[in-house]
């Protein structure tokens, strides 16, 4: 069936804001459970959890650049260096009407690129050795095209949203289990929730699966905006054909990229974690077989 990118991109930026506002109801969940198990005078962790949070994350926010070089071991090169791929980057460029990124590469032969910077004037799109090797200039142009958007589409900090969100869940569920261990608020709260022990346990309930939600709900903002990228990628080239033969060349391709850490798994265009053990549910890139049949559908829907 044919399908539209402008539609694909309304459809993913609407799951973006419904996944974010359920994070953020998700924080909400857990301070009326912290409320109702510690007694609201004990709720002043939240603000410390959330400080926490906010501090490491944005932190790494402000310095996404400089960390996803330095852990990636990309090195930045100009125009004399890279000359083809630099033009093909300065293509994408100006079609997305954007400020010029770096452009960097990866010594490593498995094919991959990724994109990073907190703003598109601190922009970076990276290849791999390995990519510029098997892939020709229709497919680099789709996938320089995929990682501009992820770059206009301010994918850098979304991720930070989410990160953040989802640490603060996690450090305040921790914090707040703590506390319980030692009896903190249980006993004076117990005769403000009439004795009920079911309100307790759900309350108990509450902390112990938010951190997991959190998890699986920034891992689908991840992978829709994986999704964005590709409907933007497309929307900026016309040319569906370039990325879907990427993504082709991905897919039939078995080498991992060396560094696999978590910390950067999502910024890659291919994850370079093993599918096979990791679940679905966990995964912060859709399966490459449903990215490229929608692409495939694209090249017939047009705009």
């Amino acid at each position: 069936m044919a399908v539209s990118f402008a539609a694909r991109q309304e459809v993913n930026q609407r799951k973006t804001i419904v996944l974010l506002a359920l994070m953020a109801s998700l924080v909400a969940l857990v301070v009326w459970a912290a409320g109702l198990y510690l007694g609201y005078a004990s709720v002043g962790v939240v603000p410390i959890a959330v400080g926490i949070a906010l501090a490491g994350v944005w932190w790494s926010y402000y310095a996404s650049d400089r960390l996803v070089l330095t852990m990636t071991g990309a090195r930045v090169v100009d125009e004399n260096s890279a000359p083809q791929l630099y033009n093909i980057v300065q293509e994408v460029t100006i079609a997305a009407g954007m400020p010029m990124p770096k452009v960097a590469i990866v010594q490593d032969e498995a094919p991959n690129a990724f994109a990073t910077g907190r703003d598109p004037e601190h922009g970076v799109i990276a290849f791999t050795t390995g990519i510029l090797r098997v892939m020709d200039r229709e497919q680099l142009q789709g996938v320089a095209a995929h990682e501009m958007s992820h770059i206009a589409n301010r994918d850098t900090l979304v991720s930070a949203v989410a990160a953040t969100t989802a640490g603060a869940i996690a450090l305040l569920s921790d914090m707040i289990m703590r506390i319980m261990w030692f009896g903190g608020g249980r006993r004076d709260n117990r005769d403000n929730n009439g004795g009920n022990p079911l309100i307790m346990i759900a309350a108990l309930v509450v902390m112990l699966l938010a951190p997991l939600a959190a998890v699986l709900l920034k891992a689908a903002v991840s992978r829709s905006r994986e999704s964005l990228a590709d409907a933007t990628g497309v929307a900026l080239t016309r040319n569906p054909a370039g990325l879907r033969r990427a993504l082709e060349t991905l897919a039939s391709d078995n080498t991992v990229v060396q560094q696999r850490s978590t910390a950067v798994a999502h910024v890659w265009i291919e994850s370079p974690l093993d599918s096979s053990t990791v679940n679905k549910l966990f995964s912060t890139h859709p399966p490459l077989t449903e990215r490229i049949a929608l692409l495939r559908a694209m090249e017939t829907g047009g705009a």
